[in-house]
């Protein structure tokens, strides 16, 4: 008799890291203050091996989506999956799909890294064969710290220690809450780059940050959410899109002392006696349009340059007024 091996049933993959339909959270309040409607009816799909960014200013519920996903508040009403597993019909399932890395940073003083992985990995049930301790140390630059105490580890090594602890359970969704805060530039560079290789290496990655430049630089798709509300949800080129202006920089051959008038259909100015910067609308208008009446002046450009809307003009453009609307409440 031929024996034939047993058939491998392929591992199904979600589409889906993260799935939020109608998704709704109110705080009752007590005393004098009402009810706080912290999250009104969030839709939000984020893709299985995204850099997924989450942005908003100070109060728009960014904090109370994580705490949700997390498991550490309850949803008022609405769906959440993680992992394609629904949060509510199997809780535990869930929570080990995802890793929280908090910005507060919690952890005993007097336990070593090692102690403190060995630890979490113990509570998420992970039998002693199967942990990865070392590997992760290594991973964040700590093995030559992993018997020293956490209270002799830098601010930056604890960041780093927080992010391997989040990483025990290999959870294939990674949340990072304001990863960067408070840290030095070389530091960011470094968090910057674990988080991409986790992200090659398959893990999805939820991003808060406030840090407008930290989100162009590393998601490839990214929300804003704005009074408990999603305002823009869409990969990074096409939401760097949204803004329909440029600049070009130009440097000309001679000294003016005043834009020429060949370009008097354009919006220019004279920065310095040699550089003129026009600002124009892509959607309207044509480079060489310009580099053709920067010509009929008469001039010949030395060197040129463009400007481009970067995240921070679509971030204010959509949230803007939830800062006047603070200070008009708190003034009631």
């Amino acid at each position: 008799m031929v024996a034939h091996a047993a058939a491998v049933t392929p591992v199904t993959l979600p589409a889906s890291a993260v799935e939020v339909r109608g998704l709704n959270k109110v705080y009752k309040g007590s005393g004098r203050s009402g009810p706080k409607h912290a999250l009104k009816g969030i839709d939000l799909v984020i893709p299985r091996g995204s850099l997924f960014g989450l942005l908003g200013p100070n109060g728009a519920g960014k904090s109370t989506l994580i705490n949700i996903l997390a498991g550490l508040v309850n949803k008022t009403d609405g769906h959440v999956s993680i992992w394609g597993t629904d949060i509510d019909a199997h809780p535990r399932q869930a929570r080990a799909s995802i890793g929280v890395v908090p910005q507060e940073l919690n952890m005993d003083p007097f336990f070593t890294p090692r102690e403190m992985l060995e630890l979490q990995a113990g509570l998420y049930g992970v039998p002693r064969g199967q942990r990865r301790t070392d590997e992760l140390l290594e991973a964040v630059g700590l093995a030559d710290k992993a018997n020293a105490y956490a209270r002799t580890l830098s601010g930056g090594m604890k960041r780093r220690l927080m992010v391997a602890k989040a990483m025990v359970h290999t959870p294939p969704v990674l949340v990072l809450d304001e990863p960067t805060a408070g840290v030095d530039i070389e530091l960011r560079r470094l968090l910057w780059e674990h988080v991409r290789k986790l992200n090659r290496a398959g893990t999805t990655v939820l991003l808060t940050t406030h840090y407008l430049q930290e989100a162009e630089e590393l998601c490839d798709t990214i929300a804003i959410i704005n009074h408990g509300t999603v305002v823009a949800c869409e990969p990074k080129r096409a939401l760097l899109g949204r803004v329909d202006n440029k600049a070009l920089s130009l440097t000309v051959d001679r000294d003016l002392t005043a834009v020429p008038d060949a370009l008097a259909a354009f919006t220019a100015e004279l920065a310095e006696p040699r550089q003129l910067v026009v600002r124009y609308q892509p959607s309207r208008q044509k480079v060489d349009g310009i580099l053709a009446a920067v010509a009929a002046a008469g001039l010949s450009i030395v060197d040129l340059s463009t400007e481009e809307s970067d995240l921070e003009d679509i971030f204010l453009q959509l949230t803007a007024g939830a800062h006047t609307e603070e200070l008009a409440r708190g003034a009631a």
